[in-house]
């Protein structure tokens, strides 16, 4: 008689079910209703194939398409694994390597095939017969079943096969480690932990599209073999998709590239790889911000210091970054280096310097000069400080991802007992600031210990419950600032809270960060003379609020599809003229604006009203200040607002005093 399984469920209840028992066993015993709606299950905790069997007592909770989030994650891996078996289909000859999901849909690398002694890579003219292939296959209904496989017996298939990236990536799994992979029907095969969906045809036909191909490498490094990265967005159903192909296309045209262009804000070249020229409109809306920030964290009691861009590589070494960092780093041979033919050449003798990724290093020496009394704490050290990252040339993007970038960095000094106030404090700024630039909405996430890290566990536990308790006491750890805590995603010495924009288009932005850190303070020698007499390492607090300045002036051209608001707007006015009568006034005007510290510019072409008008709508000018000769003799205006079709007809004082006090920053209006 075979043994009774105990399988718990989330009402209390517990099933007795066969050995052998799956939860779609356990779903059908329920209901019909349940068994056709349920598409995986969570198994003591883990999401796991609705059809894999039970291998002892168990606590159960069934997933279905309600369960969004892990419905999306199953769809999108689904589709991953039904592009990669259209693919070899369609194009005989093609290697598979990995396929997973993202935020928003899935990929998979190819290697594709070789014709004629080359490899064909794939185009975008090959997603329609991909995506018609990929619906046959969905509409087959085929079953994705799970085996277990020696590892020697699946690195030999893999080679038979012709799949060395399959067999390369299989002979490196560690010996008896279970290796599973999944089969589509009986035909096509992938190796891959899982879970999966019961069949292809439990994914919705509609609810998919491929969207495009690029270049990428094997294992992320350009050493290896280039692949083919076909992408696509994948969904539960057709209204999710559509919806999802809305948001791209509005937010096409809201890419900040194409409306820096517009708006002549700032351009990238290769001559500077990562890095912006920024041109007198977009240096406008950067100096804007700066200067709001420095008033805001001179308010909140920060110093602000200046430290240097290139420091000896021993004191990367020391702060533990080179180990971690030194891939992302540029460094600099510090001696003038011998030209010859062949370029120039670095002796073996050459010290090495860095410029610097971060700023936190240089902080704690500032911090370690003098000596620091615990009535000096808490010290908050703010710099805009201009950092360089050695990023991938393919990984670069605009504004959003560049190599050389400015942070609104600070690093907090406090004691142990000061710790809770401080992070407190920060999320208060945090939520002013975000508030002023026009994110009312943010998520507070807690990312927790990575497995790789510096510290002790007693280390962690106290600083990763210091953050909730600090959370806690502002009232933000709540279902309504979207709360939640990920775990492993910490940075290597200290957990951190990140918070995560949405902008207007519901899209979500992670830009600032505060972190917790009695690693750097250790390793770099940072004490007070505590009131007991003796010395103590403070806690570093390591915080910033835009992240940096290029990616978020990215995202705020993005979110406000380059309409900014007036305090931010490169030009805020333009005077244009009805006929050419008017020019003296138009020319007084201007200069009554200029004196209200408006940033204006004139427009006196012989051109007719409408298309100056027209013109400055298209380069977002907020305020367009009409004048003719009737304008002139009374001296008025008649104002229109960006994006509205009524003008207002003011004097020209009232004009001036209503644009003078709209221009002015949030935290200077009354």
């Amino acid at each position: 008689m075979s043994q009774l399984l105990k399988i718990s469920l989330p009402d209390g209840s517990v099933r007795e079910m066969p050995e052998g028992s799956t939860p779609a066993d356990v779903a059908a015993a329920i209901g019909p209703g349940l068994a056709k709606a349920a598409i995986a299950a969570r198994v003591d905790g883990e999401l796991r194939d609705i059809t894999r069997p039970f291998t002892g007592d168990a606590t159960l909770a069934l997933v279905t398409a309600k369960d969004e989030a892990d419905a999306l994650e199953l769809a999108r891996h689904d589709f991953a694994h039904v592009l990669a078996e259209a693919v070899q289909t369609l194009f005989p000859g093609t290697q598979i390597t990995f396929g997973p999901s993202t935020d928003d849909g899935f990929y998979y690398d190819f290697a594709s095939p070789i014709i004629d002694g080359k490899h064909r890579p794939f185009t975008d003219e090959d997603l329609p017969v991909i995506e018609a292939e990929m619906r046959r296959i969905i509409a087959a209904n085929k079953p994705l079943r799970r085996e277990v496989w020696d590892r020697d017996a699946l690195i030999a298939r893999w080679r038979e096969q012709g799949e060395s990236f399959k067999a390369e990536w299989a002979a490196e799994l560690p010996q008896g480690e279970e290796i599973s992979v999944y089969w589509s029907g009986d035909d096509w095969m992938d190796m891959c932990r899982g879970p999966h969906l019961a069949s292809t045809g439990r994914l919705d036909p509609a609810a998919f599209k491929l969207t495009r191909v690029s270049g990428a490498y094997w294992r992320g490094d350009q050493r290896n073999p280039q692949l083919s990265r076909i992408y696509g967005t994948g969904w539960l159903n057709k209204k999710q998709l559509d919806a999802h192909l809305l948001r791209l296309e509005e937010a096409a045209k809201r890419d900040h590239r194409k409306i820096g262009q517009e708006m002549d804000l700032f351009h990238l070249q290769q001559e500077a790889h990562g890095s912006v020229f920024w041109h007198p409109r977009g240096f406008v809306i950067y100096r804007a911000l700066e200067a709001y920030m420095r008033r805001r964290l001179d308010a909140a009691g920060y110093l602000e210091v200046k430290t240097p861009q290139v420091m000896d590589a021993r004191q990367w070494e020391q702060s533990g970054h080179w180990g971690k960092y030194r891939e992302n780093m540029f460094v600099i041979p510090d001696e003038v280096p011998n030209t010859e033919d062949e370029g120039p050449v670095v002796s073996n003798d050459a010290a090495w310097m860095a410029l610097k990724p971060m700023n936190c290093p240089a902080h704690v020496l500032i911090f370690r000069q003098g000596i620091k009394s615990y009535r000096d704490l808490p010290l908050r050290l703010a710099e805009m400080g201009c950092c360089h990252r050695n990023e991938p040339h393919g990984a670069l993007h605009g504004l959003m991802r560049v190599r050389q970038f400015t942070q609104d960095d600070a690093h907090i000094f406090c004691r142990e007992d000061q710790l809770v106030d401080e992070i407190s404090r920060f999320c208060d700024l945090l939520d002013v600031v975000y508030k002023d630039l026009g994110f009312g909405d943010y998520a507070i996430k807690l990312a927790l210990r990575p497995e790789k890290r510096f510290g002790s566990d007693e280390m962690w536990d106290w600083s990763e419950q210091s953050m909730r308790d600090a959370v806690a006491a502002t009232g933000r750890n709540t279902p309504e600032w979207g709360w939640e805590e990920l775990p492993g995603e910490g940075a290597f010495y200290a957990p951190k809270l990140e918070f995560h924009l949405t902008d207007a288009i519901g899209r979500t932005w992670q830009v600032g960060t505060i972190q917790t850190d009695t690693v750097l303070p250790e390793r770099l020698d940072a004490s007070y003379v505590a009131e007991d007499g003796n010395r103590h390492r403070p806690i570093m607090l390591h915080r910033a609020i835009l992240g940096s300045y290029e990616r978020f002036i990215g995202i705020l051209i993005e979110h406000y599809a380059g309409k900014f608001p007036l305090w931010l707007a490169p030009v805020q006015a333009v005077v244009a003229t009805i006929v050419s009568d008017a020019d003296d006034y138009a020319r007084e005007v201007v200069a009554e604006l200029q004196a209200a510290g408006i940033r204006v510019e004139e427009d006196l072409r012989n051109e007719k009203i409408n298309y100056k008008v027209r013109e400055h709508s298209v380069g977002r000018v907020p305020n367009i200040l009409v004048v003719g000769k009737q304008e002139a003799e009374k001296r008025t205006v008649a104002l229109r607002r960006l994006g509205e079709q009524q003008q207002q007809f003011l004097s020209l004082d009232e004009a001036v005093a209503m644009l003078r006090q709209e221009a002015l920053p949030p935290d200077l209006k009354s």
